[in-house]
């Protein structure tokens, strides 16, 4: 394997595969403070160079690549753009949070692998620290025979508000199958109309909601005319595992793990939450059963 990582001081790191880019990962985002600025992972490509992110899409300008968010927290609004308010619906209010950059406790890459420790804190629109954040970043395989590679995210997210803090959603405020927030992806344009896949024989935008260990997006590239997957794997040990998902496929592609889909989640003084998530990026369209082959042979 030949890795390389390309650090643009306090702006982002690139990884590298054989002088081809593989993630940009930003740490330090320049977008306007109602999107909610927070790090974000795009462009992110396949081994075969197609690009399977998107960023500031017309539609929903506060959609970064693939991002840690959450879009009803206490009150505050780490997704970006409007809130959903109960029976008022989506009102832009002055609740936009962000999240900082602190520093690199970890800084390792060779030829053969990636680790990246960050620290991050959740400062609320009128800067108060609420979550002092340690993340993780790993690149855990790449497989040229197979056509894909994955990462390893970490999120440990630590309450320092001093009061309780309470996860929720659009759903947990009343709007129907609407349960975003956690690890989104917003995938490309082509992808509209793509195919989804579950855990436990789930398929179709019916998903959305639903629980299940693990759901795959395939789309399609324009142009190239291409395939590619993405698997999205939640982990035994994280909070609601199963997680349930929000997906869609139509208007536009977009995968998260939903924790607080429409359950709010508590978050005493103090305590932590700590999620560990599985992306793997794969070439062609991959079907349930390459899938579940992959899964299983990864002990889950």
């Amino acid at each position: 394997m030949s890795l390389t990582l390309v650090h643009a001081i306090s702006d982002y790191v690139e990884l590298q595969y054989q002088g081809q880019p593989l993630f940009r990962y930003v740490y330090q985002p320049k977008t306007e403070s109602y999107e909610s600025p927070k790090p974000y992972f795009h462009p992110l490509f396949t081994l075969a160079g197609n690009l399977v992110t998107i960023f500031r899409p017309h539609d929903h300008v506060w959609h970064h690549g693939m991002a840690m968010t959450s879009a009803q927290l206490s009150g505050q609004n780490f997704w970006g753009g409007p809130t959903y308010v109960r029976d008022r619906g989506y009102v832009q209010l002055e609740n936009n949070g962000r999240q900082l950059h602190r520093d690199w406790d970890r800084f390792d890459c060779d030829e053969h692998r990636l680790v990246l420790d960050e620290r991050l804190e959740w400062l609320t629109s009128n800067e108060r620290l609420w979550i002092a954040e340690k993340r993780r970043i790993a690149l855990a395989t790449i497989d040229t025979k197979q056509g894909y590679w994955s990462l390893d995210l970490h999120f440990s997210l630590q309450n320092v508000a001093g009061h309780r803090l309470t996860f929720g959603s659009p759903t947990t405020e009343g709007r129907v199958l609407a349960g975003y927030g956690g690890l989104y992806w917003r995938g490309p344009r082509s992808f509209n109309k793509g195919r989804i896949l579950a855990a436990d024989g789930l398929e179709g935008p019916e998903v959305m909601g639903k629980a299940a260990s693990w759901l795959a997006f395939v789309g399609r590239h324009d142009g190239s005319g291409d395939a590619s997957t993405l698997l999205f794997l939640d982990q035994p040990g994280n909070p609601r595992y199963p997680t349930k998902w929000f997906v869609r496929n139509e208007p536009y592609a977009c995968v998260s793990f939903a924790f607080s889909f429409d359950e709010e989640l508590m978050l005493d003084p103090g305590a932590s939450l700590s999620f560990a998530y599985r992306v793997l990026i794969a070439d062609g369209a991959w079907s349930r059963e390459k899938i579940e082959a992959y899964v299983g042979g990864q002990g889950g």
